[in-house]
């Protein structure tokens, strides 16, 4: 790129006459001669204050609007790498409410009695050392679940596809954008087979056919071959990612689990690390770690 001088003279050689030398010897020469000196003042004039508003420093940018045109080019680009804002119930930490446990609507009797089988990781019912989450096995997390971990996901973009990249146990799903349903009666799994469509700025979801090893979330609330759950994605700003997670399964709530929208920051100088589970490093971690933390201390009387 030109600096601001040489731009400055590219101005005034675009509209400068000829050599005075080169000009005609003619009677009118006097005028013609006033008359492109004052031409050439004025685009002097111009050309300097051009030079001036381009050394003028710029005011800061207004704020970024909390919504777009769902004309914008970004309203249907997700692309990115992206993690969750710092607002869980734990100040200063990625919130794993993505699935919030506080709009829970109740649970069926059967619902019930799973979930009070339950060992969680964390939560009110979490008692060190006899936590019983499928992690803990070396199992793979599946949506809703590894919607709300606190780690970076990334977000690829292809045509008739939309690629999900998780960097819990390095997962991945596939969205079908192609215009396909659901299928009637899905191999159950852990992903489930998803499929996705636009409406309007907001990239919709819905995802069938999960088996029933393991949980919503991290508190022991079932899921099963019955649950029908539904993402809604929309960019807010190049920044700002919205997603919100309703889960439905009349077999374990007595209504769709509807929860507010979890918001996500773009990290575009992150990579997404590679990070598998092991099982070896697993069983070490119990024996030295977590089962030894659910031990009472030793009394000194």
């Amino acid at each position: 790129m030109k600096d601001k001088t040489s731009r400055v003279h590219m101005r005034l050689g675009d509209f400068s006459f000829p050599p005075l030398p080169l000009l005609p010897k003619l009677p009118l020469l006097p005028a013609l001669l006033s008359c492109s000196i004052a031409l050439l003042g004025m685009v002097l004039i111009f050309s300097l204050m051009g030079f001036a508003q381009a050394n003028t420093p710029l005011e800061k940018p207004s704020a970024i609007p909390k919504s777009q045109d769902a004309a914008s080019p970004l309203s249907h680009d997700l692309s990115g790498v992206w993690m969750q804002y710092r607002d869980g119930d734990v100040p200063g930490t990625p919130g794993m409410n993505g699935v919030n446990e506080h709009y829970r609507p109740p649970l069926t009797p059967w619902g019930q009695a799973k979930f009070d089988q339950a060992k969680p990781l964390s939560g009110a019912k979490a008692i060190a050392g006899q936590e019983d989450n499928s992690a803990l096995r070396c199992e793979p997390s599946g949506p809703p679940q590894v919607l709300v971990l606190p780690n970076p996901w990334e977000i690829v973009q292809i045509p008739g596809r939309v690629l999900m990249f998780y960097e819990e146990q390095h997962i991945w799903r596939e969205i079908w954008t192609d215009g396909r349903p659901l299928p009637k009666d899905p191999d159950p799994s852990w992903l489930g087979y998803s499929v996705g469509h636009w409406e309007g700025d907001t990239f919709v979801v819905e995802t069938a056919g999960f088996n029933d090893k393991e949980w919503v979330d991290l508190y022991g609330n079932p899921r099963t071959s019955t649950t029908r759950l539904t993402e809604r994605y929309r960019r807010l700003n190049h920044d700002t990612l919205e997603q919100q997670i309703i889960i439905d399964d009349p077999k374990v709530y007595t209504k769709p689990w509807v929860s507010p929208p979890k918001l996500h920051k773009l990290e575009p100088g992150w990579e997404i690390a590679e990070w598998f589970c092991v099982l070896d490093e697993n069983k070490d971690y119990d024996q030295t770690v977590r089962k030894p933390a659910g031990v009472a201390p030793a009394s000194n009387k």
